[in-house]
């Protein structure tokens, strides 16, 4: 998740809670600063390092409660969270320098990710998810769009293969209906790497997610989750770079789709809808308003609404 701010003082957007701040236009700034350069920004690097430590403990503890691990009465068995935890930090790591290094392209004052650690219990994942601050404005449309569909395409660019393996790695179960247990809802994308790498099931045969394909899975939920095209998400920026007169009216009937699918099919939707609702759906437009986007940037929004259509299920968990 990128964070735009204004005037310097950025706020924080992380992955799975976002918050999203206005930026103003200005002036094109020039090459941005390393993110080591300045005695300032020097201390920022300790944040960095001592966040990310900390959420590699955080989901390595999630990861083993998931195997069934209690760390405190077997914490010689906490090694078994290292495969969720490893993996999921790596496509989170993955998705944040993708919108890193566009930035940097774009000779945008950008930090490096934050990771933000999460009690394992009952955040089942270990984390927040991450972010990254963007100081400087944006310019034009095509900045725009490129920040913000460079981090959902490389996450899941590398979600893809990290699915393929951790279902390779998985095993089948014969459950019968009502068994209970927590049923994670199928993406479109899912549902294909899964039919090309285990095949048809039978209706009571069951795919018991290996950790790192339960990774793979949160890889697609943080890519829909950003892509949704409301206000100042990542989505939000691509809707805006495509259709900045419509925006408005695209923020809105998503957030009316949200409310319809948190009625009738998983309740999240509805505290995801009065979250957005919270951090609103204005898109303030880039300093360079009137550069339109050229052919190559629309077919690359197009593939990144293609993805979310893609990632999105409007049932993400189920508990039987």
């Amino acid at each position: 998740m990128t964070d735009l701010s204004q005037n310097g003082d950025p706020q924080e957007i992380s992955e799975f809670y976002p918050r999203q701040e206005e930026y103003v236009g200005g002036e094109r700034p020039g090459p941005p600063p390393g993110p080591e350069a300045g005695p300032s920004r020097r201390p920022r690097l300790v944040v960095h390092a001592g966040l990310f430590l900390a959420t590699v403990v955080t989901t390595i503890l999630a990861g083993a409660i998931q195997q069934g691990v209690n760390p405190f009465e077997t914490p010689g068995l906490i090694y078994k969270g290292i495969p969720f935890s490893f993996t999921l930090l790596f496509i989170l790591g993955a998705h944040e320098m993708g919108h890193y290094l566009i930035s940097r392209w774009h000779r945008l004052d950008c930090s490096l990710p934050y990771f933000l650690p999460a009690p394992p219990f009952p955040f089942i994942v270990g984390t927040f998810g991450a972010f990254i601050r963007i100081r400087s404005p944006i310019q034009d449309k095509r900045a725009l769009l490129d920040v913000g569909c460079s981090g959902p395409l490389v996450g899941v660019a590398v979600s893809v293969p990290v699915l393929i393996i951790g279902l390779k790695l998985s095993t089948i179960k014969v459950m019968p209906p009502g068994s209970g247990g927590l049923i994670l809802g199928e993406p479109l994308l899912f549902q294909l790497i899964n039919w090309l790498v285990i095949g048809s099931l039978p209706v009571d045969h069951h795919v018991l997610l290996h950790p790192v394909a339960f990774a793979g899975w949160i890889g697609l939920l943080v890519t829909t989750l950003n892509l949704l095209p409301v206000g100042q998400l990542d989505g939000g920026h691509v809707a805006y770079a495509l259709f900045p007169d419509h925006h408005r009216k695209i923020s809105l009937a998503c957030l009316g789709v949200l409310v319809v699918f948190g009625v009738v099919t998983w309740a999240g939707w509805l505290f995801w809808a009065l979250l957005l609702v919270f951090l609103g759906f204005r898109h303030p437009p880039p300093a360079h308003y009137w550069i339109s986007l050229d052919r190559r940037r629309k077919i690359l929004g197009m593939i990144t609404i293609i993805v979310f259509l893609l990632t999105f299920t409007p049932t993400p968990f189920v508990i039987e």
